[in-house]
């Protein structure tokens, strides 16, 4: 009878933390999902009128100088993005400024307005950080509850600006520590993203719908193999390289911002020699196809996210021009996300690998499109379930086994800087710990290197 009753009182303490979370995360699914709708329509208008206005480009160097002396004299910390706000959660500090939404929004705006290859996930996700810090400062939360909230605006600004709220729950815990996740924000990260999803499509902003039209059974009925194991090969190989594409992009971001730091004494300089590599590529490439987003083109040719689904919607190396792009303006002081262009890098790449090896280029181009996002996030529950959110989930053991080998191998690489290892994707040489970074094991590494040079 009388544990009945503790039973009956556990049922009731739980109703009462559901409906707390539930009541806390309302002010941030709402703040953040309209953010996110304004930051969606403005990017949307200034791609069109950067389409309608090609000259806008060569002004991308003023554009980066801008941005940069914004971020430096008035942005405070501000400037660290992603990585501040992953700081907090794990370690709290001096907080996520409310200034970090309106200064991410407006400069990755003009990023895109000027040509910059740059994404959204990275506005978005600041957006949601930002704002559920000064909701919960607001309300003056414990450090603990402050915590969770700021998850949960991280998983509402994702959710909201892919349109894919489950994926964007599991990615703000996911993202936090590799190879570990902590389920005490699972429910307020869920409810923050599924409304903050619902007010952004309010407000009548429509996602891309990508489609994979290949269908095959999964299995043969005389046959105990539930796959096509001719076909799983080809995903597992392909799997290798999107890690590696993931690492590339990776480590060629952190050596560009730090080259450039390290040899270009006056910091303003560093985004005017960014936009004007940007500009000379397109030039010599002929082509606008890299700048911006990259989910389309002004006429609906050429290569874009939407056209590598198709056959002959990339080029070969067109995952290694935008890698390329990306790197060179997000690396150089402009503003945006690196998620989108990693659906691109991926896609293109699915594209080429399905053109070579003759296997069907729009379930190949998807596997790229979440696979990437997996190794340079380290993320692979979260864009396992971002395939079924986007193309359905007919061809989830595909997914699963794309995402889980990119992360593999992709190694300790990363674009947050400030993601924890939680736990150790392999045995090294180097040490690794539960309070080290990407950055830690970054400089560890390199810190061996050079001693293995001298000796």
């Amino acid at each position: 009878m009388i544990k009945k009753i503790q039973q009956t009182f556990d049922q009731f303490a739980i109703l009462k933390y559901v409906l707390r979370w539930f009541l806390l995360t309302i002010p941030v699914a709402i703040v953040s999902g309209s953010m996110v709708a304004l930051f969606l329509f403005l990017l949307d208008q200034a791609t069109l009128l950067r389409w309608d206005n090609e000259w806008l480009l060569y002004f991308l160097p003023v554009a980066g100088v801008v941005i940069v002396a914004l971020y430096r004299f008035k942005g405070k910390n501000a400037e660290a993005g992603n990585n501040l706000v992953m700081d907090e959660i794990h370690k709290p500090g001096g907080g996520v400024p409310v200034r970090m939404a309106p200064f991410v929004l407006f400069t990755t705006v003009a990023t895109h307005l000027f040509g910059g290859s740059a994404g959204r996930e990275g506005t978005a996700v600041q957006i949601g950080g930002s704002m559920a810090h000064y909701i919960g400062k607001k309300l003056k939360l414990k450090k603990e509850d402050l915590r969770i909230l700021l998850i949960s605006g991280v998983a509402a600004g994702f959710g909201a600006v892919f349109g894919t709220p489950v994926a964007g729950a599991i990615f703000a815990l996911e993202v936090m520590a590799i190879g570990r996740i902590k389920y005490d924000a699972l429910l307020p990260s869920f409810l923050a993203s599924v409304m903050a999803d619902i007010v952004c499509s309010a407000y009548g902003i429509q996602h891309t719908h990508y489609h994979i039209d290949f269908h095959k059974p999964l299995f043969d009925s005389s046959s105990f193999l539930q796959f096509d194991p001719t076909l799983l090969l080809s995903v597992i190989l392909a799997g290798v390289l999107f890690g590696l594409a993931s690492f590339a992009f990776s480590e060629l971001s952190h050596t560009i911002k730090s080259l450039s730091n390290k040899y270009i004494r006056r910091k303003l300089l560093i985004p005017v020699l960014g936009g004007l590599t940007v500009i000379g590529l397109s030039l010599v490439l002929g082509t606008k196809d890299y700048l911006g987003l990259g989910v389309t083109t002004a006429d609906g040719s050429g290569v874009s996210i939407v056209n590598a689904f198709k056959a002959g919607g990339a080029d070969t190396f067109s995952w290694f021009w935008k890698l390329l792009f990306t790197a060179i303006t997000l690396s150089t002081g402009f503003k945006g996300g690196e998620v989108t262009p990693l659906f691109f890098i991926g896609a293109t790449l699915g594209n080429t690998l399905a053109t070579l090896t003759g296997n069907p280029v729009e379930l190949f181009a998807g596997l790229g499109f979440i696979a990437v996002f997996a190794g340079a996030t380290n993320t692979p529950l979260a864009c396992t379930i971002m395939g079924v959110e986007l193309f359905g989930g007919e061809h989830v053991l595909y997914y699963a086994v794309a995402c889980f080998i990119a992360y593999y191998f992709s190694g300790h690489s990363g674009i947050y800087a400030s993601q924890r290892v939680g736990v150790s994707k392999a045995n090294f040489s180097y040490h690794l710990d539960a309070e080290n970074t990407l950055k830690h094991i970054r400089e560890a590494k390199k810190k061996k290197d050079n001693q293995g040079e001298q000796e």
